[in-house]
């Protein structure tokens, strides 16, 4: 037999589960609690199974409640925002805008671009967390993430926005190895910095900017873990290593590291990705097509 759903009890379900309670969820909607209580028990009348277990400090769903939540959160929050965006404009880009970004791409171009995408869109609110862990954009609540040669992943789509060169680069004091170094096994002995988390160094073969090929065998001076610390590392000093052409193009310019060679293969790729749901939100088609603009340009 076909059930009648109350839509707005299930939203009030929604609300009480986002909020982790009747009470937080009545501060936050303006809705009373005991309202909010007898539409929760109404629903469940209604399918017939509990959602929310009594008697608990903090709010506890049933499995079925969790179920629903999971299935319906999504869509619930996707019709409010629309909603939002309807009273205010259609189209127009507003509210916070939560995006996630590797720390090098951060700390060399998020703080030129966000203050232009703000001016571009001033009712955009941008909030930018810098890290080089593998987010779950929608569990850590991200609008956008933005990655470097990601995996597929059937929950996202997007645009890549940049095509860099992975370089390798010296401190300009550093002495490049003469071609006849090479080892028996072909290639150049050479000490270097080097990212964490590889036991074994596969060979670095690079074209150098006469065009020939030198293929180099890097052992560790220093492990990093991330890309920044490796630049800042090679700006310090220490020794070679790989990076993006992109991270290092003042640095390039002004003579304070001097490139070696473009390494060949597969080569750096950003995306800028969100949810792969129906409905995309005016800011995040703003913010996709803001940062494929600046890089096309």
């Amino acid at each position: 037999m076909e059930q009648n759903i109350d839509i707005t009890a299930l939203a009030d379900f929604n609300r009480v589960a986002t909020h982790g309670g009747f009470g937080s969820a009545s501060r936050a909607s303006g809705v009373p609690k005991a309202t909010l209580s007898r539409r929760v028990r109404a629903l469940e009348d209604a399918l017939g199974v509990r959602l929310v277990e009594r008697g608990t400090r903090k709010l506890q769903l049933t499995p079925e409640g969790a179920i629903l939540h999971s299935r319906t959160a999504d869509p619930f929050g996707e019709i409010t925002q629309v909603v939002d965006e309807l009273k205010s404009g259609i189209g127009r880009p507003r509210g916070v805008l939560r995006v996630s970004t590797p720390l090098l791409f951060a700390h060399v171009a998020m703080g030129q671009l966000g203050a232009a995408f703000l001016r571009a869109h001033p009712e955009v609110r941008l909030e930018v967390t810098a890290e080089d862990r593998l987010v779950d954009l929608v569990g850590d609540g991200y609008d956008i993430v933005v990655r470097f040669n990601p995996r597929p992943d059937d929950t996202l789509v997007g645009r890549c926005f940049l095509r860099d060169q992975l370089l390798l680069v010296a401190p300009p004091d550093w002495p490049l190895p003469p071609a006849n170094a090479a080892a028996p096994g072909g290639g150049i002995e050479l000490p270097a910095v080097m990212r964490t988390g590889r036991t074994v160094a596969k060979p670095w073969t690079v074209v150098d900017q006469a065009g020939s090929v030198r293929t180099y065998l890097p052992k560790p001076l220093l492990r990093y873990s991330t890309p920044l610390l490796i630049r800042n590392a090679v700006l310090a000093g220490a020794g070679p290593a790989l990076v993006p052409r992109t991270a290092v193009a003042p640095d390039l310019a002004a003579g304070r590291i001097v490139e070696w060679g473009v390494v060949q293969g597969a080569q750096p790729e950003g995306w800028v990705l969100h949810a792969s749901r129906r409905l995309v939100s005016p800011k995040v088609t703003a913010f996709v097509d803001f940062l494929c603009n600046h890089f096309a340009a």
